[in-house]
């Protein structure tokens, strides 16, 4: 867990307490990798001459922080990597609702938060990834096929713990009700090949290892290894295929990192002018190609890591409703033993 940055502390209080004019600015707390998330603020500041004060810690430190400091946080702008923190944010009360036609003409209704509290940035879809050499694609045709007794011993998935599983079994509640939901993470927990344990890419590791034959991952991960400067992920990736699940129904799974102007945002224009300039298309080219992420703007270009996996079919649910069935998902995979 990152820890919150001491020089990163001062300079964004020092920038709200010393002197009495001051250039326009605007506070950003951020759970992104700075790497991924500099470059579309840099742009900003070069367009726009408007400064951006960076805060980077996790998406708990900056809310706990954000709920403490409350009307006096000097954060004017709160940005995460998952609608389950976005929905916390606004459950929590620091964050206010913005009314943007920009933001409104730019990204489609089912990655903002309805009351306009929030909105998806970039997206990324949580899929099956399976051995080239021991499974052909069309076994795998839906996420409810996951739950199947044939593959039982044969999947690798990470923790419940993790959000990205918290968001797509809260998808599956949306979509199928919680007593099917809660079939299906029993059905999968049944079928593991071992403990849960590490991260997306540690999946997609194991089944190029053999240790598994499929696994459930975000594409991004996936993209990441592809391009990876390291060789040995880039041989691990390139013995495992992509699935894009339900493509004959409702679609694939979708979930979006995003932002919310704070509740106490002394520099509220400041904040919708920036939350409207990651919306345009300079931002989403760069979140797109940055990270190997889906712009959630339309007409704006995938990275050909992306492009290379073809087009599928997105699911069109409101993804705010991946937050709001979180508590439960958790409940459930606390009941099936996905640990």
């Amino acid at each position: 867990m990152r820890r919150l940055s001491r020089l990163a502390v001062a300079t964004l209080t020092c920038a709200l307490t010393v002197g009495t004019v001051q250039a326009a600015e605007v506070n950003v707390y951020s759970a992104r990798k700075d790497h991924l998330l500099k470059p579309v603020l840099d742009a900003f500041s070069h367009k726009t001459g408007i400064k951006v004060n960076l805060l980077s810690a996790s998406e708990d430190q900056l809310l706990e922080r954000l709920k403490s400091e409350g009307k006096d946080s000097p954060a004017d702008l709160f940005v995460t990597t998952d609608v389950a923190h976005l929905h916390a944010a606004r459950v929590a009360g620091v964050l206010q609702p913005v009314t943007s036609k920009a933001i409104e003409t730019a990204i489609p209704a089912a990655y903002r938060d309805p009351q306009g509290y929030w909105t998806g940035l970039s997206a990324r879809s949580r899929v099956v990834f399976y051995a080239k050499d021991r499974v052909k694609p069309s076994e795998i045709t839906t996420y409810e096929d996951l739950a199947d007794p044939k593959w039982k011993g044969r999947i690798c998935v990470r923790s419940s713990s993790s959000t990205y599983n918290q968001s797509l079994l809260a998808g599956l509640i949306a979509v199928n009700g919680p007593t099917k939901a809660e079939a299906w993470a029993k059905g999968v927990a049944d079928n593991m090949a071992r403990k849960p344990q590490g991260g997306d890419r540690d999946q997609i590791s194991a089944v190029a290892a053999g240790q598994c034959d499929i696994a459930i991952a975000n594409t991004y991960y996936y993209g990441g290894m592809l391009t990876s400067t390291k060789e040995a992920e880039r041989e691990a990736a390139a013995k495992v295929g992509i699935a894009f699940p339900n493509q004959q129904g409702r679609g694939a799974h979708m979930n979006v990192a995003g932002a919310g102007v704070t509740a106490s945002a002394k520099n509220r224009g400041e904040a919708v002018q920036l939350l409207e300039f990651m919306a345009g298309p300079e931002a989403q080219a760069l979140f797109a190609q940055a990270n190997n992420e889906f712009p959630v703007r339309p007409g704006v270009a995938a990275s050909p890591v992306v492009a290379a996996w073809g087009v599928f079919k997105a699911e069109d649910i409101n993804v705010a409703m991946l937050g709001e069935n979180r508590a439960e998902a958790i409940r459930i995979f606390d009941r099936v033993g996905w640990r």
